[in-house]
């Protein structure tokens, strides 16, 4: 089986069980199979999907980022006090956002890989630094913005989706073309599997390593103005666990959280499988402690198939390395 057939099986996979997840719902609730459900999933995911693409270019290098729900949080709190407080056109507090998140995501990278401090403790730290920000600059409080923000999460008439869904769409897609088709990308998977040779082969890898935290830093501040927009508030407690549902998508999307494997089309299905069991959830009447722990379970199945996968493959390589490195005595053919 060719590379291409290979992951066109996998996403095929992936929107097999998504499809499957739809109607197991549907069976269980009249009401969700309707296109009213169908646009307010792809209206609710643009946040998130776009901070699990960035997610799964940093899980690919063998890096964790558990400061992007905070992150978010503080991009939109910034978005609302240039709106509101700062009387700033929107484009100019969507740069603003977009900014801060990229400087957040930047400094995780320059810590983690500048002094080789894992980047699970360094984001840690962002993830109480940004939370507090948000706090101090809007002293605590939501602030309402109202139309001028709403817009981008609005539906577009005869389409039912949102300018923020579409935006998603052309983030994933550009995520998945620089992951499997620019050298940066080969530079990511080669990281990620085996960091110690790409170094020998003369490559620097911590700009490249860099510039993915940056990447995913950017990525949530995009994220963080799509969550204002469609709050049409900004909250400096929004994002909170966000962190932990973008880990998750990625890792439901078959991405490797011991690195060098990733699909950022995979981590969408990823995505929507998530908010469909929310939704799907919720419409059957689970209670909010019963879905943390369906949501959890599905995380540590992935989690689970995940090693098991790495195992097997590990094996493989074990087994072709003992093949190719035997030497036959006297001449004797391998049998």
């Amino acid at each position: 089986m060719t590379l291409k057939s290979k992951k066109l099986v996998e996403y095929a996979a992936m929107l097999v069980i998504w499809l499957g997840l739809v109607l197991l719902f549907g069976m269980l609730s009249q009401s969700f199979l309707s296109l009213r459900t169908f646009v307010t999933l792809a209206n609710r995911i643009p946040a998130l999907a776009v901070i699990a693409a960035g997610m799964t270019l940093v899980l690919v290098i063998g890096g964790i980022d558990l400061s992007v729900g905070s992150v978010l949080g503080l991009s939109g709190a910034l978005v609302g006090l240039a709106l509101v407080n700062w009387h700033l056109p929107f484009w100019v507090a969507t740069l603003l956002g977009l900014g801060v998140g990229l400087v957040a995501g930047t400094l995780n990278g320059l810590v983690s890989v500048g002094l080789g401090i894992p980047s699970f403790i360094v984001s840690l730290g962002m993830l109480e630094i940004a939370r507090g920000v948000a706090y101090l600059t809007t002293h605590s409080q939501t602030k309402y913005i109202g139309a001028t923000v709403e817009w981008p999460s609005a539906p577009i008439p005869g389409l039912g989706v949102s300018p923020a869904f579409l935006i998603t769409l052309l983030v994933i897609v550009a995520g998945q073309v620089v992951l499997s088709r620019t050298v940066f990308g080969r530079y990511l998977v080669a990281i990620g599997t085996n960091e110690s040779a790409v170094r020998l082969a003369g490559i620097n890898t911590k700009p490249v390593k860099v510039a993915v935290f940056a990447l995913l830093g950017l990525l949530t501040g995009l994220g963080g103005v799509f969550y204002t927009s469609r709050l049409g508030s900004s909250d400096p407690n929004a994002g909170v666990g966000l962190e932990l549902s973008a880990i998750a998508a990625v890792v439901i999307g078959g991405t490797s959280l011991m690195g060098g494997r990733g699909s950022v089309v995979n981590t969408f299905f990823g995505v929507l499988i998530i908010a469909t069991l929310e939704a799907g959830l919720a419409q059957v009447g689970a209670s909010e402690p019963t879905k943390r722990v369906i949501t959890g379970l599905v995380i540590v199945v992935a989690v689970v198939l995940d090693a098991w996968r790495h195992h097997l493959t590990g094996r493989k390589f074990s087994l072709l390395k003992r093949l190719f490195t035997a030497r036959p005595a006297s001449g004797t053919p391998i049998s």
